[in-house]
């Protein structure tokens, strides 16, 4: 729960509200320091990347898929070593500060060096993902089966909390810059900075609570335990094989994430450009929908106790569809619209996830947890680039926003339909796990 508190920060302050803005502007800011005269981010505003042409209003998107991509190098093999090891706690320390790191030296791009911010984004989120999968591997040790939904959803809901306090602090920063004597763009560094000191100093708190709670499955040192985590990693591969129920759960949560990232990357972006809407409105608003993801949590965790995880997962499915349907006919400038959209977005946002990683952690079976959470995350990395790159795609396209906030309804459609037909009980008992009274 607390690492939760911790992270959130990551996705809530750097990728969803200040990055995303900011990544813009600044390549914005190169392409017309080119000598090109940009309408708009889209049309006409062409930086280049590594001998790519590229939209800089496309530039945020794409590199949303590219760090997904890195991550596969990454995180499977950390999974492995962590179950090898046991030595989950050090891992989850040594990932979480790297990232920590990475996050305040976002603070030194500026002018229109956007390409260095790619650079230690990728950093960032390769230590963010890979401490997510040592962390997750955390609840199955930690609690029994009818007391996992629960804790993950108070997890999540305290991460959004978390997460909503941090912004609320930026959001005073940013603010009031005029009387802090800061120029945008130092007020919006300050936020990367403080963001990295976030992260970092209430990750010492997991840290000294949790403990190892199995025996090592290997006695590897040094370079060695390199190659026995691939070993480890190629063995889980094999034997996942033995478990399909399980692989069919984790297929239909790695589309309807894919969505929900999408969606909460993009919020901002589509508010500036597609509604023109003032930077103000947006951080306002992104700060709501934290503090009402606090209270949606608990809603999907209290819902999960008298529906089971499953039929909760699938209500909050719907309604996704239903609230990025209503984001589409959002009129440009109009504020209430954009709130009314943004209570939506809160109310599912954490739950629906906070369900599917408890439900998760009933199908792995005994003694894998990391492993399995690294394909869990693996498969997630792997597949989330396609909703960045679908909406960049249409985008650029179309020339407009709106179309392409649309097309992210396919990845709740297709994850329902999966998710209603995995049989979740048969799943749980084939992996010989006990079962929970409801699923």
């Amino acid at each position: 729960m607390y690492y939760d508190w911790a992270n959130s920060v990551f996705q809530t302050s750097v990728i969803t509200v200040f990055l995303s803005l900011y990544l813009t502007g600044v390549a914005r800011a190169d392409a017309e320091a080119s000598g090109q005269r940009c309408e708009t981010a889209l049309v006409d505003c062409d930086v280049s990347f590594l001998g790519l042409q590229i939209p800089a209003g496309s530039v945020f998107p794409y590199l949303l898929s590219i760090a997904t991509v890195v991550q596969l190098l990454v995180l499977p093999i950390a999974g492995a070593i962590a179950d090898r090891t046991q030595n989950k706690r050090k891992m989850l320390g040594w990932f979480a500060m790297i990232g920590a790191a990475a996050t305040a030296l976002l603070a030194l791009v500026a002018g229109t060096n956007w390409q260095l911010a790619v650079w230690l984004f990728l950093i960032a989120n390769v230590g963010y993902g890979a401490s997510i999968v040592v962390y997750y591997a955390f609840l199955p040790e930690i609690v029994g089966p009818d007391e996992r939904d629960r804790l993950s959803t108070r997890g999540w809901a305290f991460g959004y909390l978390g997460g909503g306090v941090a912004l609320a602090v930026h959001l005073a920063i940013y603010l009031g810059r005029d009387q802090l004597g800061l120029t945008e763009s130092e007020a919006v560094r300050v936020c990367f900075l403080t963001a990295g000191i976030w992260w970092a100093a209430f990750t010492l708190i997991p840290l000294r609570r949790l403990k190892r709670h199995q025996a090592p499955q290997g006695d590897e040192r040094g370079a060695a335990v390199l190659i026995g985590g691939f070993r480890q990693l190629g063995h889980t591969l094999r034997d996942a094989r033995n478990y399909p129920l399980t692989l069919a759960f984790l297929g239909a949560y790695l589309i309807f994430t894919d969505g929900i990232s999408t969606v909460a990357q993009i919020a901002g972006l589509y508010g500036e450009q597609e509604l023109k809407l003032s930077r103000d409105v947006l951080i306002t608003t992104i700060l709501i929908v934290q503090f009402v993801a606090f209270g949606g949590g608990h809603l999907h965790g209290a819902l999960a106790r008298r529906l089971g995880a499953k039929r909760t997962i699938l209500v909050s499915l719907v309604l996704w569809v239903l609230v990025v349907t209503a984001a589409y006919f959002v009129q440009a400038g109009d504020q209430l619209q954009f709130y009314g959209v943004a209570f939506g977005i809160g109310l599912v946002l954490g739950g629906t996830n906070a369900l599917a990683r408890s439900l998760f952690s009933q199908m792995i079976p005994p003694g894998k947890e990391a492993e399995y959470y690294s394909l869990y995350e693996l498969g997630e990395r792997g597949t989330s680039w396609l909703g960045p790159l679908l909406f960049g795609a249409v985008a650029a396209a179309t020339g407009s926003y709106r179309p392409a906030i649309i097309s992210l309804i396919v990845f709740f459609v297709l994850g329902f339909i999966l998710v209603a037909l995995v049989p979740a009980r048969r799943a749980i008992a084939a992996v010989g796990n006990p079962e929970p009274t409801l699923v």
